[in-house]
């Protein structure tokens, strides 16, 4: 075991070609696989950029063949060869058209056998993964994707570096402001009963720093939030965090567009055309039902208000006539797939997300089966499926409602049925979504609540209804969308101290509440401000969409299950009565 002292690794496992026949190199790694075959052992040495096959036969030294014979899964070995031509090539490994004589092998640790598979192959539970996963991270697979997270990093930082950008770190212990969602609270031993927040943003931190007159900011932030967690969310994310000084909505997203066509052209290969597609968020609800729609495929909204106000059918009539609105989707072609049974699930689906029911026109036959038809007058269902583009062999989708209702349900029913008929290619559709609302309504509170944050500066034609008609107001905010998952979000922030006072006030924020929550900040803005805004970007997923991972637990190193727990360390746990005491904190047991 001692006969490699002090040799060094020359060549990592993966890289090796056939360019490199004849070197003497030294790998180190972990084992994948051993094949013994007495007088022939065969092992396949795996390290992060990938796995060599070793060869030990009648001309390996004695000394050496033995230890090979002693290899099993996960050993940790290092060894000395000569890079061969291998007579059977392995087309499905990028070293498959070579091997390792080897001349002299190191035994760095063994294993035991491991509790799950170190294998892309092999079937393993998420729980059991998630359990062991310093075992699940040597997968291929996992390395590969958090190489690309990598990558995503390395891209970002070189752009911005390029572009002026200074990164600065933002503190981690802040106090707690409302964004959104839950703050994780942090209780401070020196301040009693005091409580620090951890960031879902560096959002006012990197304000100031606009005011500070450091011009333009970049921070690859830990934020979060502790919400409830989703194939797209994670209670900690990375985000990709900047900000700019003297410049519009048209600059901070010509800087971002940048970094993104950079970004497809180095780590996938592809060519990005600028600029990026836009549509507004009035355009993108009205077409696709959803503020961050996957425009890689059709099957847009269909209006059908003016037919539906004079039809006999009475549920459509009275909807548009009281102010709700008639939509519908067309499924080309799905009249064979979307059976009665198949579209009684759609309509529990729809049910389930907000939806009173669902009306639907199959055409499978050459007289179409109607759900309304029996209210319809004569001519009126041909003019609904005229109207709707709907052909023999399609299916139509309608929902009669208030537009806050329609509009979603319907977008979320055309993806689930883009997802159910496999209509949803391949490749990469980015979308700008600009001139958001400034104001929605919260049906809890009752109240106007910002659509992004309270910073966020509303576009000027529509100040003067900003304490008459909120629901007018739009503003200098803009969300990257990439296969409808919402990459990016950002605004031009409001810098005038009298205009932001007026925001909090539209949002029903007392004095008293202001001061408590943004003293700092409304008075720092009167020591001169220049115009800036920014924006974050989601490492996380756009690292997601890049590797094709269906979840943020596959880029993400050490991720969180849906109770937001860490099965492999067991986070979080109780800590001892004087850590708790020192905190000044008592705990109290609350019944279910």
């Amino acid at each position: 075991m001692d006969t490699m002292q002090g040799k060094k690794r020359t060549h990592y496992c993966g890289e090796l070609r056939g360019s490199d026949v004849g070197k003497q190199v030294t790998v180190a790694g972990f084992v994948a696989k051993r094949r013994d075959k007495g007088s022939l052992v065969f092992v396949d040495l795996r390290d992060r950029t990938g796995i060599v096959q070793m060869t030990f036969d009648e001309h390996t030294p004695s000394e050496v063949m033995e230890k090979a014979h002693t290899l099993r899964a996960e050993y940790v070995v290092m060894a000395t060869a000569e890079v061969k031509r291998r007579e059977a090539v392995n087309p499905d490994l990028p070293t498959g058209e070579i091997e390792l004589a080897v001349s002299d092998l190191r035994l760095l640790s063994r294993a035991q056998t491991p509790p799950i598979q170190v294998s892309d192959k092999a079937n393993v539970g998420e729980e059991a993964r998630l359990t062991y996963r310093y075992l699940d991270l040597r997968r291929p697979a996992l390395q590969k994707n958090l190489k690309m997270r990598h990558d995503i990093a390395r891209v970002a930082r070189e752009y911005f570096y390029e572009n002026g950008f200074y990164e600065i770190e933002t503190p981690m212990l802040m106090k707690s402001t409302p964004e959104g969602a839950r703050d994780y609270l942090v209780p401070s031993r020196v301040h009693a009963g005091c409580f620090y927040a951890l960031p879902q943003s560096p959002q006012i931190y990197k304000q100031l720093l606009m005011l500070a007159g450091y011009d333009r900011y970049i921070q690859l932030a830990r934020c979060f939030r502790d919400e409830d967690l989703r194939a797209d969310r994670q209670p900690e994310f990375t985000q990709i965090d900047l900000e700019m000084s003297f410049v519009t909505a048209e600059d901070v997203m010509e800087m971002i567009e940048g970094f993104v066509m950079r970004l497809m052209k180095e780590v996938k290969g592809i060519t990005l055309s600028a600029p990026l597609p836009r549509l507004t968020y009035a355009k993108a609800m009205e077409r696709f039902g959803s503020d961050k729609p996957d425009t890689r495929f059709g099957m847009e909204l269909c209006n059908l208000d003016g037919l539906a106000k004079e039809c006999g059918f009475p549920l459509f009539a009275d909807t548009v006539q009281n102010g709700g609105t008639v939509r519908g989707i067309v499924a080309k072609g799905a009249a064979g797939e979307l059976t009665r049974k198949k579209i009684d699930k759609l309509t529990e689906f729809v049910r389930g997300i907000g939806a009173k029911g669902l009306a639907y026109i199959r055409y499978a036959e050459e007289t179409p089966n109607c759900s309304f038809g029996k209210f319809l007058k004569e001519g009126e269902l041909a003019a609904f499926c005229e109207a709707l583009g709907c052909e023999q062999g399609d299916v139509a989708f309608l929902i009669a409602d208030q537009p806050q209702t329609t509009l979603p349900v319907l977008g979320a029913l055309r993806l689930q049925l883009g997802k159910q008929l496999d209509l949803i290619p391949d490749g990469y559709d980015f979308l700008w979504i600009t001139e958001f609302p400034f104001f929605e309504w919260d049906t809890d509170s009752k109240s106007w609540v910002a659509m992004h944050h309270p910073f966020t500066m509303p576009l000027t034609e529509c100040l003067p209804d900003l304490h008459t008609h909120p629901e007018r107001v739009r503003a200098q905010a803009y969300d990257l969308v990439l296969n409808g998952v919402e990459l990016c979000s950002g605004s031009i922030r409001i810098t005038d101290p009298d205009l932001q006072q007026q925001m909090f006030e539209a949002l029903g924020m007392s004095e008293e509440e202001i001061a408590a929550k943004f003293g700092f900040l409304v008075e720092a803005y009167r020591y001169g401000a220049p115009p800036h805004g920014g924006a974050g970007i989601g490492l996380d997923r756009l690292a997601m969409i890049l590797c094709g991972a269906e979840s943020l637990r596959d880029v993400v190193a050490f991720p969180k299950v849906q109770n937001a727990g860490e099965l492999m360390s067991g986070s979080p746990a109780p800590v001892d009565d004087t850590q708790l005491q020192e905190l000044h904190i008592s705990l109290t047991e609350v019944s279910e």
